[in-house]
């Protein structure tokens, strides 16, 4: 795991940046204390460091038609290297599974999934997933509310990792 020492300044900049990204500049420098100049020259070092990985807009997916939002569990029947690499490929075609996380423990894969309808989850989960080579087993999960949602990770200037946990 990769730690990096971030200065005050730099956490200001990640923690505006990951609450808004499209904060401007200036705006971004007043926050942080600094000038417009030197903060366009960090966001650019933590870009290309890694720190930051992109920018998107957040999307209300039940405005768009999505109702459904799906968590499956997925176990598949071996567990080798090349076995997982390939179901995490296929997992990223899939347009309806929104995130892939493998697990430890008694399942393999958490798979969020947004469908339209329960109708159009069905339809995935019979023609595409449990249909997919190495998968042995699905349990869905179906999401009744998100009480919350927050993206990213706890960061800022006050903020000690050591002190979360």
């Amino acid at each position: 795991m990769r730690r990096a020492k971030l200065d005050k300044i730099d956490k200001k900049i990640l923690r505006d940046l990951q609450a808004d990204g499209r904060i401007t500049n200036v705006e971004l420098a007043h926050n942080a204390g600094i000038s417009a100049p030197p903060c366009l020259r960090r966001v650019r070092a933590l870009e290309e460091a890694g720190f930051i990985r992109g920018y998107h807009a957040d999307l209300d997916g039940e405005m768009l038609g999505f109702d459904v939002t799906v968590f499956a569990f997925v176990g598949l029947v071996s567990q080798a290297e090349s076995d997982l690499r390939k179901f995490e490929e296929m997992a990223a075609d899939w347009p309806l599974v929104r995130e892939c996380h493998m697990l430890q423990g008694d399942t393999d894969f958490l798979l969020k999934v947004v469908a339209r309808d329960l109708d159009s989850y069905n339809r995935f989960l019979t023609s595409q997933l449990t249909a997919a080579p190495n998968v042995a087993n699905v349990r869905s999960a179906i999401g009744i509310r998100t009480s919350k949602r927050e993206y990213g990770v706890p960061v800022g200037p006050d903020v000690d990792i050591e002190d979360l946990v």
